[in-house]
């Protein structure tokens, strides 16, 4: 039978043991924590660097260059004459070679598009962080600026890049903003995947769109599926509550986080962005 001193040794032991497992479960998330927030390393991503390749029909393939010096693999296709071009930004993942469906429903309209990948992700240079996306975007929209007017110019973010999207179009004048599957930030998304951790004290990229979105002076549409598995709905309802007018909502039932294109995505966007044009 242990005695009472054995028992308190196993006690602190066992003690001693839980604390540190989760010491070393908070170390290893804080030294990671981008590759989970950015996934540059895919073999979706790596089909975007095949020569030859487009994943946008009709567009041609550029480069970008950003303000401190990265380069970044771009594919713009033009508008036809009255019709708007889409700034788009990707998500985590950068799945721009397997989208075919969403680009075949722009080109379908006339519109335009300037799809790219991120610094760090495949083609372009440098190391992702949410200052770099950032910065990647304004790079970007100038790039755009240089052949369109900003009335003519639709900013559009998945995901991720609604938390880019936001950032981006709090600081610049355009046409509209799209916010496809948005977080109200990425360190909210965190923490309620993680609420042992105490993540809202080490993320370097919280991408608070929630503290942002307030700042963007632009039509906005937000659209979210009620099924998403990713990013909960709650999250669109409470940054729509955010945004300044005039602002939309759609809610689209039982969708997932990347089904909302097959599940008409695109016949909210143009009724919106028609609304817009009627006033």
């Amino acid at each position: 039978m242990f005695d009472r001193i054995d028992i308190r040794h196993m006690l602190r032991q066992i003690a001693l043991f839980g604390i540190s497992a989760y010491v070393g479960t908070v170390g290893l998330m804080y030294v990671s924590q981008r590759s989970l927030v950015f996934a540059t390393n895919t073999d979706v991503g790596r089909k975007l660097l095949t020569p030859g390749f487009l994943p946008i029909a009709g567009s041609k393939r550029i480069t970008i260059v950003t303000a401190d010096g990265e380069r970044l693999a771009g594919w713009y296709a033009r508008p036809q004459p009255a019709k708007p071009v889409f700034l788009f930004l990707h998500g985590k993942g950068s799945g721009l070679a397997v989208m075919k469906w969403r680009w075949q429903r722009i080109r379908k309209t006339g519109a335009g598009v300037l799809a790219f990948s991120y610094r760090g992700y495949p083609g372009s240079t440098g190391t992702p962080s949410e200052t770099g996306l950032i910065a990647d975007a304004n790079a970007a929209f100038a790039w755009l600026r240089q052949r369109h007017k900003p009335d003519e110019i639709v900013i559009h973010g998945l995901s991720l890049g609604t938390g880019v999207g936001v950032a981006l179009a709090a600081g610049v004048r355009a046409r509209a903003l799209i916010l496809e599957a948005p977080f109200t930030a990425v360190v909210d998304v965190a923490a309620e995947r993680y609420p042992f951790l105490p993540v809202r004290w080490l993320m370097w990229d919280p991408f608070l769109s929630r503290e942002r979105i307030a700042r963007v002076r632009m039509p906005i549409l937000i659209a979210h599926g009620t099924g998403d598995t990713v990013i909960p709905y709650h999250h669109a309802e409470r940054l729509f509550a955010r945004a300044q007018e005039p602002k939309t909502l759609v809610t689209m039932p039982g969708s997932d986080h990347n089904t909302l294109v097959r599940d008409g995505l695109y016949e909210h966007i143009w009724r919106f962005l028609q609304h817009d044009a009627d006033g």
